[in-house]
Parts: structure tokens; sequence; C-alpha cells
């Protein structure tokens, strides 16, 4: 079994005058939410063995407070071919993870995290809000005999959901 998590960047800041969309950071509520995660995933005892990030400032903003948040750490690479992916990309990347990664983070964009979980699990539609996480398990023992809906949805949360159980900050 294989346990993929699709985790969406923190809100980011329009007006914070980056010099392009690669380069737009967090806003205040982005931080927030990125360390509401980063805490949920911890107490939820689902820290991944490896993460896949975006080179997107701000999917990179997400995943360091979400580690620093939890007090969590594995491997991590940057991915240029996650910022701008089709779901087909993020797809053939998932294939190459390693084998002994059982649980694998990916931290990117919309739409294309709809797009992928609704691959894995054969359908549906989604929509994923900043900073919202997916779980899916594969029934699966390594990476690359992932195929199209094989994957079951375990869960779905948002930041908003966890504003009542954890630290506002």
């Amino acid at each position: 079994m294989k346990t993929v998590l699709l985790l969406r960047h923190g809100k980011s800041d329009w007006a914070a005058g980056a010099r392009g969309d690669h380069e737009r950071p967090l806003t205040a509520r982005g931080v927030k939410a990125a360390r509401r995660m980063g805490r949920f995933l911890a107490m939820a005892q689902q820290i991944p063995d490896r993460v896949l990030c975006s080179s997107a400032v701000r999917a990179q903003e997400t995943l360091r407070l979400a580690i620093e948040a939890g007090g969590w750490s594995c491997p991590v690479e940057i991915s240029a071919g996650l910022y701008a992916a089709s779901p087909g990309d993020v797809l053939a990347l998932l294939r190459q993870a390693p084998d002994e990664v059982e649980r694998l983070l990916l931290v990117g964009h919309e739409p294309t995290w709809s797009d992928v979980a609704s691959a894995l699990i054969g359908g549906g539609v989604f929509c994923f809000p900043t900073a919202a996480i997916a779980r899916i398990d594969l029934p699966i023992d390594d990476w690359s005999q992932e195929g199209d809906g094989q994957g079951e949805l375990i869960w779905f949360v948002t930041p908003r959901l966890l504003r009542d159980y954890s630290n506002p900050s």
C-alpha cells in the first residue's frame, strides 16, 4: 500500500509586487494555514517519507512552514516540473518515486491537484481550496504500478475545518 498526500499551497499575495506568478509569496492567511496543515499532519501521524514540491515560492513557503509547525522532517525535492504541470506530468513523477517511500507528499497548484486527485480515484469533481490536503491510498507495492482509478480517497481536509482544533497561529 502506498499513500499520496496532495497539498495545495497556501493563499498567495497577488499584491506583494512579485516579479511574476512563480515568485508570489504567501499572505498572512496563507502562512497560518500552512502551519495549521503541518500540525495536522503531525497530529494525524501522517508524516511523509518524502516530499516533491513545486519550485514556486508560495509552494516552498507552504512546505517550510508546515514542516516547522509540525515539527517533522523528511527528504525534500524541489521540482520545477511541478510548477505549471499537467496532471499527466504529475502522475509520471509519481510513478518514478523510490519504492522505499510509502507516504509521498506532493505540494503544488490548482487546477492540477483537482485533476490528479480525480485521476487517482477514478473520477469525481474536486476543488482544492488553498492549503487543502487530500490523502489517497493506492493498493500497489511500487509506484510504477500506479494506474488511473485505483486509489481510494481516505480524507480531504481544509484549513477551515481545523480552525477550532489547532493553535490559531
